[in-house]
């Protein structure tokens, strides 16, 4: 029976081994009379041993069910992040903490790519187990995905293979074969991937592994975690071993004994970072030795011995062709540049905000000007003002429009000393209403499924909707009527039936995110959620008094005249009374809330995995606790996710109490 069992065991890892050559890489190893012949042996054994067959055997499978589920699975050891520095001076400062601990240490400088960070596990040489970092302890498994990647072994070849090993690396898009990609979606209409890492990311996590394959993705490994029988000493011996077994590992890796050899190495690759086939976004430093690596030790999220120094942000140089303006919710009236085409850390850009007119004359920006671009944070895109050796004497100055490009009104400041130019038409002009349809859609408000930009304007092109009034009210039949939302028979769509489904449990959302929909000026999340507190429902806010609006924490008078000035008009008040008719909360039972975070304020810095800020915010905020943006000694609390900023240096200073993921979700559910 115990022989039936192993045999029955090794013949269907075999033929799954065989059917994802077969099916994923189009390129079989053995015949099919052979695979037929493994196929058929299962087969008997299965009906001779029914008690011994497994539920998840490859002969109850379609296709061989090579499918991606992105399961949730432990990394043995945690996957940390790193921390960074952005000048020399802050690397300096490393730099001198390091050498305070350990004497002498051998510098190991390399890359730092950007793209999708893996951890591959193998056991006895074979890839067992392929995850995403996740939140640094949990990742997805891609396992299918990442053995599709050209130059991963599944299986490690060598001499003094390590019983165990969890080695991590970087997944990436190259980038020629990205522009191609690119080009070759946007040639099919559709929708291309914005920079090498997004491609990466997507390409990677496909439910079907053969979708993966199609793509050139590949892999560079960088270090390693739990590693069991191996006796390796350094860093730099560790690639050593890497490159010996199979595995692909950078060529520009290198060991100095100076810290100005590292700063050569950093401004070489600085200069040469478009030189090169795969995306960077900065050097990695790290202490070679493991003896001196232990001493350092770590964080609780980076360890104390490797740093990252990162780039500044890339500037390039685009000519304005001309400079439009945009009507946003509140009818704020906002230039903005529209460029050539150019390409700035990674993505394609054609427009940057320019705020206000007062910051266009400020940088003294003319339209035909050839200007410099930024990308802030390697995020958003940013004008820093004008090349003006390049100017021929055709440029022309910016005039700031009199009506409103949507709908025609006269555009007039609505406050005195107020530099912003308004729409005052905010009940039927359509950009305005497009946009607080849009917003009340989006993760910051109610977070409705398939209300995007697109379908905002469908439902006031379509006339289902006359503002946003109608938006609780609208029916499958109502949905009928719009191209966006029907099939080609006429019917209501999967879309439709989604976004009905979306506006009913938007119904339930939080009280405070009903207010924060209404797009009253100046509420954004933590006044409405401190109104909330105070005064438990709209209702009640909208009778109160300015004296006691403007007495809760974090309102004051500005906000407090624009809450009264928004319920004063009848249309507004409309809005409210269909709102509540179709059933959406209006009061919220404050008294019986959890406000274990009373008193406390956290600040966040860095990227969260579990959470968007908006959904960090929240947690803090609907517990009774306060949500800050800078650090102080009253800061109870600084949350550290990755990349932080120097919010987290500021609390080391200061002495303020830091958590990293792990510890502030362990605080939410305390």
């Amino acid at each position: 029976m115990s022989s039936a069992r192993l045999e029955m065991a090794a013949l269907a890892e075999q033929i799954r081994e065989h059917q994802f050559y077969y099916y994923v890489l189009d390129k079989p190893i053995i015949s099919d009379s052979e695979f037929d012949k493994l196929w058929r042996r299962l087969v008997d054994l299965e009906e001779a041993n029914p008690q011994l067959r497994d539920p998840h055997s490859p002969t109850l499978e379609v296709g061989g069910g090579l499918e991606t589920t992105f399961a949730q699975s432990d990394h043995i050891r945690a996957m940390m992040s790193l921390d960074n520095v952005f000048d020399d001076v802050e690397f300096r400062a490393w730099t001198e903490r390091v050498l305070k601990e350990v004497a002498d240490p051998t510098w190991l400088c390399e890359l730092k790519i950007d793209g999708l960070a893996i951890n591959l596990l193998y056991e006895a040489g074979k890839l067992t187990k392929a995850l995403t970092r996740g939140n640094g302890k949990t990742g997805e498994d891609v396992t299918l995905n990442v053995k599709t990647i050209s130059g991963v072994p599944h299986q490690l070849s060598g001499e003094k293979i390590p019983s165990l090993i969890e080695i991590r690396g970087e997944v990436y898009f190259p980038i020629a074969q990205f522009n191609e990609l690119n080009n070759a979606m946007s040639e099919s209409g559709k929708v291309p991937f914005a920079n090498p890492r997004n491609a990466a990311a997507g390409s990677l996590r496909q439910k079907d592994p053969k979708v993966t394959a199609s793509r050139p993705l590949r892999l560079l490994v960088h270090g390693v975690g739990a590693m069991e029988g191996s006796q390796l000493q350094s860093q730099s011996e560790v690639y050593g071993a890497l490159s010996s077994w199979g595995l692909p590992v950078s060529p520009r890796i290198a060991t100095y004994e100076s810290i100005e050899e590292v700063r050569r190495f950093i401004a070489k690759y600085e200069e040469e970072r478009h030189a090169l086939e795969h995306e960077i976004d900065g050097v990695v430093i790290k202490v070679d030795q493991f003896a001196m690596q232990q001493k350092l030790g770590s964080t609780s999220r980076a360890p104390r011995w490797a740093i990252a120094y990162k780039f500044p942000p890339e500037e390039v140089v685009t000519k304005l062709l001309d400079i439009k303006v945009s009507v946003g919710r509140t009818g704020r009236v906002t230039p903005f540049a529209h460029m050539e085409p150019v390409k700035v850390a990674g993505s394609t850009i054609t427009n940057a905000t320019l705020h206000n007119q007062e910051e266009v004359e400020r940088k003294g920006i003319l339209i035909g000007d050839y200007v410099v671009i930024r990308k802030a944070g390697d995020v958003i895109p940013e004008v820093l003002g004008p090349v003006k050796s390049k100017r021929t004497g055709n440029e022309r100055a910016f005039v700031m429009p009199k009506k409103c490009p949507d709908c025609g009104s006269p555009l007039r400041a609505i406050a005195a000393g107020d530099v912003d130019i308004r729409c005052p038409n905010a009940q039927s002009c359509p950009a305005q209403l497009r946009e607080r349809l849009f917003y009340i859609g989006s993760r910051a408000a109610l977070d409705i499924d398939v209300l995007g930009y697109e379908a905002a304007q469908a439902l006031l092109d379509d006339g289902i909707v006359g503002d946003e009034g109608d938006l609780f009210s609208i029916t499958l039949e109502d949905l009928q009527k719009s191209h966006f939302f029907k099939k080609k028979d006429g019917s209501a769509s999967a879309i439709a039936s989604k976004f009905i489904d979306g506006l009913e449990r938007a119904k339930t959302r939080s009280l405070w995110r009903v207010l924060v929909s209404l797009s009253i000026r100046h509420v954004g999340p933590t006044a409405a959620q401190a109104l909330v507190r105070a005064f438990g429902g709209i209702p009640s806010i909208a009778v109160a008094s300015a004296d006691d609006l403007s007495g809760v924490d974090g309102v004051g008078p500005t906000i407090a005249h624009a809450i009264i000035e928004w319920f004063e008009i009848p249309w507004h008040q409309e809005i409210v009374a269909k709102w509540q008719r179709a059933g959406v909360i209006m009061e919220e039972d404050v008294a019986s809330s959890d406000q274990r975070f009373a008193g406390l304020t956290f600040v966040l810095t860095g990227s969260l995995s579990g959470f968007t800020r908006e959904e960090a915010d929240e947690a803090i905020t609907s517990r009774g606790g306060k949500s800050a943006s800078s650090v102080s000694k009253k800061t109870s609390y600084v949350v550290v996710g990755d990349s932080p900023g120097s919010k987290y240096d500021k609390a080391i200073e200061l002495g303020v109490p830091v958590l990293d993921e792990a510890a502030f979700v362990k605080l939410l559910g305390s």
